[in-house]
């Protein structure tokens, strides 16, 4: 095999036990430094916004080597190997090892094991850009929801989102799953504090069953930082206490509340039509 090319037969290898960690517990990319990005469309979508992988991991049963021969022409397999080849280094691992460690139900066979971009317990309220679109989410806890909100807040035209310490870890596998690949596109800050929300430099809005105003006819500052809460408490009040507006979702069908991914969804989608022109 090339020098790039590692085969590694043993369940008991470092690297296999760190993928084991991230594949498993949410929050060891904040102590290993490493983010682990399972499946082709996670390994697709990263390569897409131009950033190079340092390890790419491929089960035995789709890597076909350097010639791309084998295996049947399993056009599958053509494509996993495609994109492990633009890593730096391909790690081999057998498909029972792969096994022991994945967190999809049938194993992707192929991820990219990736710096972190976030160092520590916390970030410095510098890394909170100023004066673009955001999102700020307030202890929501979900991962599918979190994930979610990051999707709609890339395909929205959202350029940051700010999650708040006691929201879901933002690089865990089940947000990353559920982000579809939108982690690539955001600036994301996480385990962030209500003093660092005074860098934004914009007007923050909250979402409310209690507010003064409705969407669509709720007065919307261009740009403003969206401020979504817990899933069954609501946004907070410190954070509450420090947005000039507050609005609500009509709801006719009679519904008490909407999901907070499905609110954003909405929200993010009204300050994007009034930003192109609607009325």
């Amino acid at each position: 095999m090339p020098a790039n090319v590692q085969p590694i037969t043993s369940r008991d290898n470092p690297l296999v036990q760190r993928l084991r960690k991230l594949a498993q517990d949410p929050a060891a990319y904040r102590k290993l430094g490493e983010v682990w990005l399972e499946g082709d469309h996670l390994c697709s979508a990263y390569l897409a916004r131009g950033k190079k992988a340092a390890v790419a991991v491929i089960a035995d049963t789709a890597w076909l080597g350097e010639h791309g021969l084998g295996n049947g022409g399993d056009p599958l397999a053509y494509k996993l190997t495609a994109l492990a080849r633009q890593a730096d280094k391909v790690v081999v691992l057998p498909e029972s090892i792969w096994k022991g460690f994945t967190g999809l139900e049938s194993p992707a066979r192929l991820g990219f094991l990736v710096q972190t971009p976030l160092l520590g317990d916390g970030l410095a309220t510098a890394d909170v850009r100023a004066g673009v679109p955001t999102v700020v989410l307030d202890r929501v806890q979900d991962a599918g929801n979190v994930g979610s909100i990051l999707r709609s807040a890339s395909a929205l035209g959202v350029l940051q989102v700010v999650a708040m310490k006691g929201t879901a870890a933002l690089w865990s596998p089940k947000v990353l799953r559920a982000g579809m690949g939108a982690h690539f596109a955001l600036h994301l800050v996480e385990q962030a504090l209500p003093e660092h929300l005074a860098g934004l430099q914009v007007p923050m809005v909250a979402t409310s069953s209690h507010a003064d105003h409705e969407l669509p006819r709720a007065p919307l500052p261009e740009p403003c930082a969206w401020v979504l809460g817990h899933e069954g408490q609501g946004v907070g009040p410190q954070i509450m206490a420090l947005c000039a507006h507050t609005v609500s979702i009509p709801q006719p069908g009679g519904e008490e509340s909407l999901n907070v991914a499905a609110a954003a969804a909405i929200c993010l989608y009204e300050s994007l039509r009034r930003r192109c022109g609607g009325i």
